[in-house]
């Protein structure tokens, strides 16, 4: 909402800044209701139901209202807490949690192909066969929607909303912190994704055969995660249910400073502005683990894809500008400046 309406006025002028405004404003309303109803409620929601599956289901402790309410005050307040704390309370936790949560998931993935090492190169194959069998590939067809949602929620690369956390960072060379950011897509989708892949193929459990033999299916991708861990770390669905949880919490206080950033973009920085913010946004926290709004949710990734729309047009006019900033720090042919003289410095300081 900042580099669109500054950099388009830069490169075009007075229409460049006028839609850049327009931009704006459309990003910052896509930022904020997916901040409230997909970076909050709905990761709240899905951390609650995967601690409802290991604690007994609908008939165990957590199942009831009582512990759905219980669950939602507690994350509300931890995420409350740490929304108060500001940007540097944010960075701190989520830089802890966040390694915490990948450091447990790949060291469980490592283990179960380290079990199965002699499988792995069928796996590999099996997985690249799978790619592009023609019956995968019209499997993957029928619900397009599933796969680009499971896309958004793996990795936001191009979508904007990383940029306004990495705009926090203090450094004499914006386009380094770019390339920064190009690692975690990268650490996401290539490293993680790759290891989750294999562990399935190749602990191969009865709920990945049965998607198999479905074309597809609807069973979800913890699950059929969660039963490849069981087949070798019968105890590791716990250890999974906290690292989804972790996860869910860096998660919605990441989204709680985009929202913020949005919601003051809007409605002003002011501190009664962003009071209201904080307890509006940790009250959703509440009636994530209280609520089912599939409707809502499905309306919050239609926002985010036209958010990504919206960034990829800012990307795509501003590219030269990105590319007139790299040059100089990757480029051994670019010219030097050359040398002012104290003459020329006298005459102009005049």
């Amino acid at each position: 909402m900042h580099y669109l309406p500054k950099g388009l006025a830069d490169r075009f002028g007075t229409n460049g800044k006028k839609l850049g405004k327009v931009l704006a404003v459309l990003a910052s309303f896509m930022i904020l209701f997916f901040g409230l109803f997909g970076g909050n409620l709905f990761q709240v929601n899905q951390s609650y139901a995967q601690l409802v599956s290991v604690t007994g289901g609908e008939d165990g402790l957590m199942g009831s209202s009582a512990g759905a309410l219980f669950f939602g005050i507690l994350i509300a307040a931890l995420v409350g807490i740490v929304l108060l704390g500001g940007i540097r309370s944010i960075a701190n936790v989520t830089s802890t949690l966040v390694p915490a949560m990948a450091g447990i998931y790949i060291t469980a993935c490592l283990v179960a192909i380290l079990v199965h090492v002699t499988a792995v190169p069928a796996a590999i194959g099996t997985i690249i066969e799978g790619a592009f069998n023609p019956k995968g590939v019209a499997a993957a067809a029928r619900r397009p929607d599933h796969r680009l949602q499971a896309g958004r929620v793996s990795n936001e690369a191009g979508l904007g909303s990383a940029p306004i956390a990495h705009s926090a960072v203090k450094t004499k060379h914006p386009a380094s912190e770019g390339l920064v950011a190009l690692l975690e897509p990268f650490i996401d989708i290539v490293v993680t994704c790759t290891m989750t892949a294999l562990t399935i193929v190749i602990a191969n459990p009865a709920s990945w055969a049965e998607a198999r033999k479905s074309g597809g299916g609807d069973i979800g991708g913890v699950t059929i995660t969660s039963d490849a861990f069981e087949t070798v770390l019968p105890w590791f669905p716990y250890i999974l249910t906290v690292a989804v949880m972790l996860f869910a919490i860096s998660t919605v206080l990441t989204w709680g400073y985009y929202g913020l950033k949005a919601w003051t973009h809007l409605f002003g920085r002011s501190r009664a502005s962003e009071l209201t913010y904080k307890v509006v946004y940790t009250l959703f926290a509440v009636t994530g683990s209280l609520l089912t709004l599939q409707t809502l949710i499905d309306m919050a990734d239609a926002v985010l894809f036209m958010l990504a729309v919206i960034n990829i047009i800012g990307l795509y006019l501003l590219a030269p500008v990105v590319k007139r900033e790299l040059t100089p720090s990757w480029s051994s042919s670019a010219p030097a400046t050359p040398a002012r003289s104290p003459t020329v410095t006298k005459t102009r300081s005049r």
